[in-house]
Parts: C-alpha cells; structure tokens; sequence
C-alpha cells in the first residue's frame, strides 16, 4: 500500500516546525511561538492549524485545542526532497547534488562532511 504523501504549503510548514520541535502542545502555544518569530495574529496561525488538520497533518484534541502532528518531519522532508528531484532534476539526485556543491562555496568543513556522507552511503551499498 503506498504511503498519503500531505502536500503542506510554506506557512503550513512554520506551523509543523513548531509541533516537530515541541511535540504536543496547545494552539495557543504554536500561535504565542509563530507571532514572535513572524508577527502574526492567532488568526493566522490557528486558520494555518485547521488547514493542517483537515489534511490530517495534524491531530486536535480538547482540552485546551492541544495539538500534535500526525506525519513526521522526515517523512514531508522525502516527499518534498521527491517533488524537487522529480520536477527540477528528472528524479537525479547526482544532479541535485551537483547543482548544490556547484553553486555556493563551499568551507572545508562542509566538504568533509559531504566526503562522510557520500561514504557513508558507499559503505552502505
């Protein structure tokens, strides 16, 4: 059986970066978090929250409108990490990868940590 993939827009996905990063909390809480680092209303956000719910992204209860998400972090990474492989890339990571170590100048450091990754998954195979 394949797995729902949840397309979740960008404000959608403020809103889920809050319950990934707290885990269950109130909509008043995500809402106190997202006005300080965006400045938005509670409208805004608990609009956002329903939105996510009726996606099933995210999981309402009562008391006190707590809330907590239903899909993982990883798992909207790979499905967006998919979508941008197959709609820029023809579904190629090497080209994805090449694009990004191509475009940007890149510290020694970083470059070590691409070598173990690289490896690591030349390990794995």
């Amino acid at each position: 059986m394949k797995k729902k993939i949840i397309k979740l827009g960008d404000a959608e996905l403020k809103v889920m970066n809050v319950l990934w990063d707290e885990g269950k909390c109130t909509a008043k809480y995500v809402s106190d978090v997202l006005s300080e680092r965006f400045g938005w209303n509670m409208n805004t956000t608990y609009t956002l929250i329903k939105r996510c719910i009726k996606k099933g992204a995210i999981k309402r209860t009562e008391p006190d409108f707590m809330c907590r998400a239903l899909v993982s972090r990883e798992a909207v990474q790979e499905a967006e990490t998919n979508e941008l492989l197959d709609k820029l890339f023809d579904g190629s990571a090497d080209k994805l990868f090449a694009a990004l170590v191509g475009r940007k100048n890149l510290t020694p450091e970083q470059i070590k940590k691409l070598k173990k990754i690289v490896g690591d998954f030349d390990d794995n195979t």
